[in-house]
């Protein structure tokens, strides 16, 4: 290893630079072949921080390590170089003797100062070696140095871009992306911070160096880590002085065949710069030592068993005498770090204690925010149940809510006390805003919830109180309905409204609300109508021919009626039919304004009056169809149910679908005429008078046949009675022939048993008194009891010699 790197002391630890040994190791690794493509690289920072360890494992160089188990001292002395082994370019390596070393004490410090100058002005890329928890500070992390190289770097050399590496060593848990913003914040105030010379008044930081931040773990703790770490940076060095490598600007680098001359005059001119000096020893000390006690204390806290116990147990629910315990054990804290950096630097104490105070604060305010959460989450349970308690009670629903609200917020307040933190300032103002806030919006849906149950309740009661009465209204239309309906609305309306307003009093809402939510219970009840007037208008042709069919079909008793020729078709079809038009008048628009309409003029003059219309046409006089249009005059588009167009075109659907049932009784009026007129037309009537008068005479010579044509009549309308021939064929020809030949036989012998008892029977003097009434009696008990006939007349056939009557049934 020592062969490849060639390591050689550059500037021995008296400032005596060592012009033998650069010439030998230029020739060692044939630097001068080079030309321009080598880097220079270079480490400072404090003694001890592993900076010759952290080299050796990054470039494979062999510089001396310290010996942990001998204790911590100085280990390197002076500047040493060596060459990375296995890195292209060939690159440089420069170890910087450590700074704040107690070898050389507290007043000689400026080698420290000139090295590190050094170190800048020949390197293209500087490490700066610092710990995790330096960051911050302001001597471990060499800000003062910093400041001092930057002044006089600016003066004593041109501008030239030098590539500062920031290695943050035994990185904690703390993101790197929380890290590298402090230090370049820090670095930018320095820059800012430094006098400039004229030229470079206004030239920004990055016209002289790249600012680069990197994080290595612990080498003793975890070393395979560590070398992992150590490993993907050395991959950034290869080809660091290629376009976007790490040794950034290349402009004005020294060929190298002239390092070892230009390095030599650069330390000439550094050493002789006297007036360079780093901040005092006694301030560095300060800050280092105040920084470990406010660790220490930091740590005791963290791991304190009873703030572990309260820090657990604020997690789950509300601790009581949180903010007292919490308060004891700061308060602890504090008074142990003032008794032991008493001694120590005024301002240096005071700045580290604010700093464990803030990371104290910052470590228990989870907890205290957990303590606030839990006692807000409490506070709003307890206030749901008790204003559900109260509103079950019956209590107004506005005092209740006042009273709720100003018991728990006092309940709240009284909970954020208890959990105060003497050495924090906080404002549980916003913990609080959000319970009230939480509260108000809990009354707000508890309200919208009991509004809308209000609400629901008394739609309901106007539903019920509205839709099957305007219904019933409907189904009976007249001239009174739209009347009838507007008092039902008004009157339902009326008690809803006065039951709502009742029980708004309790809310104490704003008039304006009151009269929005009473306005809007009106216009329900008017929907409910006009959505039951809308809903009745769809099933109009229904309606019509149900009120059609009611009127046609029955009489003024609601009986069925029987077409017998009496009754007139055509005027009961036309009451039948006005009915019809009044109902879909009714239900052509909405009506409850009091407004006077023509609809139903227009609709009667258009459909039922149909023969003055006619005449008018027939006299050539022009008239317009009052239906051709799509609105009623002085009817919105709002009220209109059914347009003229569809009035007309409903009628004429109903009147085609009813015409068939004025059809029908027409047909059956016709065939009850027909099936009860027997006798022949009158003109047959006159000819048979004409041409059979011969026989009329001949019969009225001869009593003898018109006797027996008179006793042949009188058994063929017994026969015809008995038979009930009219009944028979009133089902068709077919059917009545086949009835009859099945009753004829039996009937004939009914009657010819009955003459024989009736000849068998003696005549008694109280048949001869009874006459030939009773006898016409009796013989309808016998013979014509099962006859379905409502009248009959009798004929008597009586003998000379006073024989009994006999009495033949026939139909009227």
């Amino acid at each position: 290893m020592a062969e490849e790197c060639c390591s050689v002391q550059l500037i021995d630890g008296d400032g005596g630079f060592n012009v033998g040994g650069v010439e030998s190791f230029m020739k060692t690794v044939k630097l001068a072949e080079c030309g321009l493509s080598y880097a220079v690289v270079s480490i400072m920072g404090p003694q001890s921080s592993g900076k010759s360890t952290l080299l050796n494992h990054l470039f494979k160089t062999n510089f001396r390590e310290m010996d942990a188990f001998r204790g911590r001292s100085q280990t390197t002395k002076g500047i040493w170089m060596a060459r990375g082994v296995n890195i292209e370019p060939l690159t440089i390596v420069m170890d910087l003797e450590g700074s704040d070393g107690r070898e050389r004490g507290e007043d000689d410090t400026a080698f420290e100062k000139q090295s590190a100058l050094f170190a800048l002005a020949v390197s293209d890329i500087v490490l700066i070696n610092m710990w995790c928890h330096d960051i911050g500070r302001e001597q471990a992390a060499n800000k003062p140095l910093l400041k001092t190289v930057f002044q006089v770097m600016m003066r004593l050399f041109s501008p030239r871009k030098t590539t500062l590496l920031f290695v943050i060593r035994d990185k904690t848990r703390t993101p790197l992306e929380n890290l590298e913003p402090i230090l370049r914040e820090d670095i930018q105030k320095i820059w800012d911070g430094v006098p400039k010379p004229e030229a470079h008044k206004e030239t920004p930081l990055s016209e002289f160096f790249n600012v680069e931040v990197t994080a290595l773990s612990s080498y003793e703790e975890k070393e395979e880590q560590f070398l992992e770490q150590v490993g993907n940076l050395r991959q950034r060095f290869n080809q660091s002085i290629a376009p976007g490598g790490l040794a950034g600007d290349r402009r004005g680098v020294v060929p190298a065949s002239g390092f070892s001359f230009s390095a030599q005059q650069i330390w000439k001119v550094i050493k002789e710069n006297k007036d360079l000096d780093l901040p005092a020893h006694k301030v560095m000390v300060a800050t280092v030592r105040c920084e470990e006690i406010a660790n220490e204390k930091l740590a005791s806290v963290t791991g304190n068993e009873e703030w572990i116990e309260l820090d657990e147990a604020v997690q789950h629910d509300v601790v009581p005498g949180f903010g007292k315990r919490l308060t004891a054990i700061l308060e602890k804290c504090f008074s142990d770090y003032d008794a032991e950096a008493f001694f120590f630097d005024e301002g240096v104490r005071t700045s580290k204690r604010e700093q464990l105070e803030s990371k104290l604060l910052q470590l228990v305010n989870p907890a205290y925010q957990a303590m606030l959460g839990h006692l807000r989450t409490k506070t709003l349970d307890a206030f749901k149940d008790a204003f559900e308690k109260a509103l079950a009670r019956g209590d107004g629903f506005a005092a209740a809510s006042r009273e709720c609200t100003e018991a728990f917020l006092a309940k709240f307040d009284k909970g954020c006390e208890d959990a105060t933190i003497k050495q924090a300032n906080w404002d549980p103002s916003k913990i609080r805003d959000k319970l009230k806030r939480d509260i108000e919006a809990e009354i707000l849906s508890v309200r919208t919830a009991k509004l809308s149950e209000l609400t629901e309740k008394y739609e309901k009661q106007l539903d019920k109180a509205l839709k099957e009465p305007v219904e019933a209204l409907f189904e009976t239309a007249g001239d009174d309905t739209w009347p009838a309906i507007r008092k039902l609305l008004n009157k339902e309306t009326k008690v809803a409204v006065s039951g709502l307003e009742s029980d708004l009093a309790g809310f104490e809402l704003d008039q304006a609300m009151v009269d929005e939510l009473l306005s809007k219970l009106e216009k329900y009840a008017r929907s409910v109508v006009e959505n039951k007037a809308r809903e009745e208008s769809s099933r109009i042709l229904i309606r019509m021919k149900d009120r059609f069919s009611t009127l046609f079909s029955r009489d003024a008793d609601s009986m069925p009626r029987v077409w017998t020729g009496k009754e007139d078709i055509k005027s009961i079809t036309k009451t039948a039919r006005s009915a019809s038009m009044k109902l879909l008048s009714t239900l052509a628009a909405i009506r409850l304004d009091e407004e006077k309409d023509e609809i139903e003029n227009t609709l009667a003059l258009a459909l039922v009056e149909t023969s003055k219309t006619g005449a008018i046409k027939e006299r050539g006089m022009d008239s317009l169809d009052p239906l051709a249009s799509s609105s009623w005059e002085k009817i919105g588009s709002e009220k209109t149910l059914l347009t003229p167009v569809q009035c007309k075109n409903v009628w004429r659907q109903f009147k085609s679908e009813t015409e068939f049932t004025v059809t029908q009784a027409i047909s059956a009026q016709e065939a009850h005429k027909r099936n009860n007129n027997w006798l022949p037309p009158p003109w047959a009537i006159g000819a048979m008078l004409v041409l059979g008068f011969n026989e009329i005479m001949m019969l009225l010579r001869n009593p003898l046949w018109l006797a027996f044509i008179f006793v042949a009549y009188l058994v063929g309308k017994a026969m015809w009675v008995q038979l009930d021939i009219t009944g028979d064929f009133r089902h068709g020809f077919l059917p009545g022939i086949l009835s009859l030949s099945t009753k004829f036989v039996p009937t004939v012998m009914s009657i010819l048993k009955k003459l024989a008892e009736e000849g068998q029977r003696p005549n008694t003097p109280d048949q001869q008194q009874r006459g030939p009434g009773m006898d016409s009696k009796s013989f309808t008990n016998g013979v014509y009891n099962t006859s379905s006939s409502s009248s009959s007349t009798s004929s008597n056939v009586t003998s000379s010699d006073g024989a009994p009557d006999i009495s033949s049934p026939l139909k009227q």
